[in-house]
Formats: C-alpha cells, sequence, structure tokens
C-alpha cells in the first residue's frame, strides 16, 4: 500500500509499504481522513520529531476511519465500526515518532481497544469532521488549562486549527465573550463563522487598546490592565506571551498552547505582582470522547477548507503552510 514517510528536512515521500497485519490485540483501521497538523509541517521542516530522522518516519495523526480488521484479543470493537483514532493513547505515538502513521490506506492500531484508542463516532457523523477530534482535543485541553467559565472574558491568540478548536470550545461551555487575535483574515473569518464576540489584525487594530474598550479594563497601580480573565496562546509569536503578562490583570490565567521551539524570556516579577496563573498545555483532556461529543453537538465544518488525496499532498501541504488560504487541510487517503 501506500504509506506517506519523512525521510529527511523536506523530503516526504509516498512509499510502498506492506499491507499492515494486526496481532492478537491489534486492529487495523481503513483511514478515511487525516488532516495536517502544524506539528506535520513542523516536523517536515526539521525531518524528524525531534532532529533528523535516520528511519523513513510515518505520518499523520489526525485520523478517523472503519476498523477493517482485528486481532483475536481485541474485545469491545467490531469489524466495521466507525471510529476515531486516538493516536497518543498507550504509547503508540502514531504519526509522531512511532512505527504507524495515518497518511496511509490503513492502519495497524497496536494494544487496540474501545475507549482506549479506538472511539466510535455517530453514524451521521462525516469522517472528515471526526477527524477533528484529536486537534479539538489540543484546543479543549488548552481551554481547561485556563480554567475559564461560562460568563468570564477570554482572548485566544492564534487562529489556526488550535486555536480555533479553543474558540469552538470557549463558545460550547458558555463562554461567549471571546476575542480572537490573528494576522491572517481568512482565519479571522472562520473564528466569526463560529461565533467569537470580536476578532483583531495586529497592525490595523490597536489590539491592547481594542481588547480594553471590548473586555474592560481593570487598574493595577495606576495603570489600565486589560479586564480579560483568561488567555489562550496558539499563535506561535514569540512577542504574545510576553504582551499579555504586561497587559493582563491580576488573578489573570494564561493557557499556552502553541509550540515555541526558542527560549522566551519571562518577566517572572509580573508574574508574582499581579499573581498571574501561566501554565503549559499539552496533549488532550483526560476523556477523549468529550471531544466527539462536542463535535455532535455543533457544527464544526467550516474549519475544514481543503481537500486532497494522497497523492497531492506536496500541494495539500503548501496550503496548509499558508495561514492566509484557510482552515484544516483534510488527506483522504
Amino acid at each position: 500500500m501506500k504509506q506517506l514517510r519523512l525521510h529527511g528536512p523536506e523530503d516526504v515521500r509516498i512509499d510502498e509499504v506492506p499491507e499492515p497485519e494486526p496481532g492478537p490485540r491489534d486492529a487495523v483501521v481503513r483511514v478515511a481522513a487525516c488532516g495536517i497538523c502544524g506539528s506535520d509541517a513542523g516536523y517536515i521542516r526539521l525531518g524528524g520529531v525531534a532532529a533528523p530522522t535516520r528511519h523513513p518516519l510515518p505520518l499523520g495523526h489526525e485520523l478517523a476511519g472503519v476498523v477493517e480488521q482485528l486481532g483475536s484479543e481485541v474485545v469491545g470493537v467490531a469489524v466495521g465500526a466507525r471510529v476515531v483514532v486516538h493516536p497518543g493513547a498507550l504509547g503508540n505515538r502514531i504519526g509522531n515518532g512511532g512505527p504507524e502513521g495515518g497518511f496511509a490506506a490503513r492502519l495497524l492500531v497496536r494494544n487496540a481497544g474501545v475507549d482506549r484508542n479506538l472511539f466510535a463516532i455517530p453514524d451521521r457523523m462525516p469522517f472528515e469532521l471526526a477527524a477533528l477530534a484529536e486537534p479539538l482535543g489540543v484546543g479543549m485541553n488548552a481551554v481547561d488549562r485556563t480554567g475559564a467559565r461560562a460568563g468570564e472574558k477570554v482572548v485566544v491568540f492564534g487562529a489556526g486549527p488550535i486555536g480555533l478548536a479553543a474558540v469552538a470550545t470557549l463558545l460550547d461551555r458558555g463562554v461567549s465573550d471571546v476575542i480572537v487575535v490573528d494576522l491572517a483574515e481568512r482565519r479571522l473569518e472562520l473564528a466569526r463563522a463560529l461565533g467569537a464576540r470580536a476578532t483583531l489584525r495586529p497592525g490595523p487594530d490597536d489590539v491592547w487598546q481594542r481588547i480594553r474598550s471590548l473586555h474592560g479594563e481593570a487598574p493595577l497601580l495606576g495603570a489600565a490592565m486589560a479586564g480579560s480573565d483568561a488567555y489562550v496562546e496558539a499563535s506561535g509569536a514569540s512577542s504574545v506571551i510576553g504582551e499579555i503578562l504586561s497587559h493582563a490583570k491580576a488573578e489573570a490565567r494564561l493557557a499556552v498552547v502553541a509550540l515555541h521551539r526558542a527560549p522566551i524570556p519571562v518577566n517572572f516579577l509580573l508574574v508574582m505582582m499581579k499573581q498571574l496563573t501561566l501554565r503549559g498545555a499539552m496533549e488532550y483532556p483526560a476523556d477523549f470522547s468529550q471531544t466527539i461529543a462536542l463535535l455532535d453537538r455543533r457544527d464544526l465544518a467550516p474549519l475544514i477548507t481543503h481537500r486532497f488525496p494522497l497523492e497531492r499532498f506536496a500541494e495539500a501541504l503548501a496550503i496548509a503552510r499558508d495561514a492566509n488560504a484557510g482552515g484544516k487541510v483534510m488527506i483522504e487517503p
């Protein structure tokens, strides 16, 4: 079968590989849709997960499909089940340094089990929508880390798929006063389509003045801080964390979900004086099925703006890398 594998920096190929054969505790999933993640683009640029790979590395971890084969010891799962695959459960690291990846016609899922790494999806849910469960889980976990509650005011920096997933989670939980900041107008259009109260572009907008006008001001030692209760940093821009710490009011909370590879200076005097909460966010909520339930409640289909067959992956990757091109790019193997 054909499988997308990374051979080195910017060297991604569609290779011919053997069909997967499940062991007694494994399953084979026929992949219907697999999204391109920002981390995929990062791995391709770097040539590996943390350094250039020494062996071909399969990619793809945002996926949904149909169970096609089962090992003799797998229970709770049936052939023909429509599922989302949790890529990191049980140490499988699917598409993230492990031996399997979702940009392929079929995927071997080791130690398969219902509600462990295979999660059933409703019959009415399109596979491409179900494949949003993984990035939605990352954004949902970031929101969890802020502790945002209904009635609070939140600012999300970065309207890529993870930032938009955080927006969707906030709105689903009754946090209706959400401001989204991004440089790309197309991404801000998607944020407005989800229901963000306001969207801001650095440059055309004086971002912090606009945030204060929308969320109110909170005086601190004679200075006007923004009245926002919580922030999600999903932009990856090196200046954003420092700006948030400078403008945040006392007791505000910040969750950082963007991947910052380079060190960023942090003024911990501000963190102390304002008693700010600064938390990193990675992985997913403890109950991964929450992502499927949210996808079933709310229409997130507008986030998917492009679809490509596996053979056109290079074209798909170029669009995924272009913030002005759209939202989530799906591969349909």
